[in-house]
């Protein structure tokens, strides 16, 4: 099992490898880069495709220390440093998508294009933080019970047949290693007003059904960057729509990646 050791992270990855031009998938929060199979099994063909655990999540091996998506960002430049790779394409979902933005801010220059799944620029919305604040709080304290479980897994994924097995390995995470990943998520700054500096193509992916983050966020996020080729909206996609609907994302997905 390939692992590298970033800013003192013991990161857990899989390269596809091959000749194609390469392309970095980074997971959204409480996922990890396994919500990813669909669309290596798609790429794989074509492109060199890497998929990782972030900080807290996977089979990462974390510190717990306090940080953010810039860190984060890091993490991914980092993990290309090591593979070789000095220009790729980086995709993310939700929270992938807020660390591959600030990596696209720290280094233009390693960002072939953007593929930007349910995510968006700004700031977690005020008015739904208590709730989620509730939510870190009952995990830390008697983790991922049964009605906490179901709504995040409702939140996120929104189908219970994919839900099960995503929940199962929610309950084998530690507790306390949920702070510092939730306080990243939910402390994070809204950086819409530097979407200007970012002139890569992209393009956006999201699901109509996406009760997390709705997809007006999406067209205000793809407004703001002036390589967005338009949103693709996933009809029924909930806020793991490339989970949920794979062949939906993949083939416009397939098709951005040639453009290239």
């Amino acid at each position: 099992m390939p692992f590298v050791e970033i800013s003192g992270q013991n990161i857990r990855f899989d390269d596809s490898g091959g000749e194609g031009p390469p392309v970095i998938l980074s997971h959204g929060f409480l996922m990890d880069r396994e919500m990813f199979a669909s669309q290596v099994n798609a790429l794989a063909r074509e492109f060199r495709v890497i998929t990782w655990d972030e900080r807290g999540f996977g089979e990462t091996e974390f510190d717990g220390k306090p940080f953010t998506y810039w860190d984060s960002a890091g993490d991914c430049l980092g993990l290309l440093d090591h593979l070789g790779i000095e220009q790729a394409v980086l995709g993310g979902m939700s929270q992938g998508g807020f660390l591959s933005l600030r990596a696209a801010l720290l280094a233009p220059e390693r960002v072939r294009a953007l593929v930007l799944i349910d995510t968006q620029a700004g700031a977690e919305d005020p008015e739904r933080l208590p709730a989620y604040r509730q939510m870190q709080e009952t995990w830390m304290q008697a983790g991922p019970v049964d009605d906490l479980a179901n709504a995040i897994a409702g939140l996120i994924i929104g189908d219970p047949e994919l839900s099960g097995s995503w929940i199962a390995k929610w309950r084998e995470l530690p507790r306390e290693t949920m702070k510092a990943p939730a306080d990243c998520l939910f402390e994070r700054e809204d950086i819409t007003d530097r979407l200007g500096e970012i002139h890569c193509p992209a393009i956006v992916f999201h699901g109509t059904a996406d009760v997390s983050i709705e997809i007006d966020r999406a067209e205000r996020l793809c407004s703001g960057l002036a390589g967005c080729e338009g949103v693709v909206r996933i009809e029924g996609g909930t806020h793991a729509s490339n989970l949920t609907h794979p062949d939906e994302v993949n083939g416009p997905l397939l098709d951005f990646l040639r453009s290239l």
